[in-house]
């Protein structure tokens, strides 16, 4: 199923209830559609949200409303059936609000061009924690909710631990040269999976961010093993920008060159590549709310949605049962406390910088 957007789309996202979709454009636009497996997308909002892009959306508050975030470094809510606007923090960040992602059904965080990670409390109806822990922009945002850790890459070739109890930064990774593009959590909480420009991915084991443990390097049949070294060599030219995680094995991973693909964790390996959005990168990936449907946008302006247990056949359903054999790691939850300062990354993003102000009524009326 393809929806033509028109225009390129920057993030995706789905309603955690309802078969809708939204996509946020660089026009500043949000769409939001409708979708059916037996019938043509219907597009119900098209709402000009930003003077700027829109980079970054979630649906929030059960999806009643639409979280947009923009270079003009305002995050807006939008009502999600009328279209019409809740409330909108003009300041929201000090740079270009990047990513925003949920945390729990009650809290989201949100990242910017200038490394600062924000996290904002739809109850409480302010910002709650804010940790101003990178050099170069926040690329994705991903949380450990049972420990109430939070954890970021960015383009200053670093991930980062904060946690939200403390409101203090916990730990950093030792810098890499590779920018950190996106980050999930696997292997019930043991392994962090983290892309990035060349074309790797990085495996951490949680308590010990400062030792990167394994190198994949991704490419469309091909899959090279290596302990981290000071040196990296014949690394695949192809950027993992997306990753999704399916289960606590597998992480399905999209590529610069347009590749959508399963990988195995632990045993490593490329199970399959199962689909091709286009030529171009793909810039998101997300399911359905029931799991149906895998989106996935690019620079094709394209949204599609792939039946995802046509993806999946014969990708090799036993590689779930093989965890147990395959880890040999015994990682406890300890984390080093320690916080090395890195060198900045190479890839700059364009951001206007706008002042800062008070953010504690930005969900007064949501």
């Amino acid at each position: 199923m393809e929806i033509d957007l028109g225009k390129l789309a920057f993030d995706l996202d789905f309603h955690p209830s309802n078969n809708l979709v939204a996509a946020g454009l660089i026009t500043g636009q949000l769409f939001v559609y409708r979708y059916a497996a037996d019938s043509p997308p219907e597009r119900l909002l098209e709402v000009n949200a930003h003077t700027e892009s829109c980079r970054a959306l979630r649906f929030v508050n059960e999806g009643r409303a639409i979280l947009t975030g923009s270079p003009d470094c305002s995050i807006l809510a939008t009502d999600t059936e009328t279209g019409t606007e809740i409330t909108r923090l003009e300041n929201s960040h000090g740079a270009a609000v990047n990513r925003i992602v949920n945390l729990t059904e009650s809290t989201v965080a949100s990242g910017d061009d200038e490394g600062c990670v924000k996290v904002w409390d739809t109850r409480q109806r302010s910002c709650c924690n804010s940790f101003h822990v990178h050099e170069e922009y926040i690329s994705d945002i991903t949380s450990a909710s049972d420990s109430m850790k939070l954890l970021a890459t960015s383009g200053d070739g670093t991930l980062s631990v904060c946690n939200l109890r403390s409101n203090k930064v916990q730990t950093r990774s030792e810098f890499s040269e590779d920018e950190l593009l996106s980050v999930v959590i696997m292997k019930n909480g043991r392994k962090v999976i983290c892309g990035t420009q060349t074309g790797t991915l990085m495996l951490y084991s949680w308590g010990f961010f400062k030792d990167c443990r394994h190198v994949i390097f991704v490419e469309q049949f091909l899959t090279i093993f290596y302990i981290c070294s000071d040196r990296f060599v014949d690394l695949s030219p192809n950027s993992v920008d997306a990753l999704l995680k399916l289960d606590e094995d597998r992480v399905i991973t999209g590529s610069e060159n347009g590749l959508i693909s399963l990988v195995g964790i632990l045993p490593n390996r490329i199970i399959q590549p199962i689909a091709e959005h286009s030529e171009y990168p793909v810039e998101r990936l997300a399911f359905s709310h029931d799991r149906k449907f895998l989106g996935s946008i690019s620079h094709d302006q394209m949204l599609k949605l792939w039946d995802l247990d046509d993806l999946l056949q014969g990708s090799g359903n036993a590689t779930q049962n093989q965890s147990a054999m395959s880890d040999s790691d015994s990682d406890g939850m300890d984390v080093d406390d320690s916080i090395p300062k890195p060198s900045k990354g190479t890839k700059t993003k364009s951001a206007n910088k706008g002042k800062k102000s008070s953010s504690n009524n930005f969900f007064a009326d949501l």
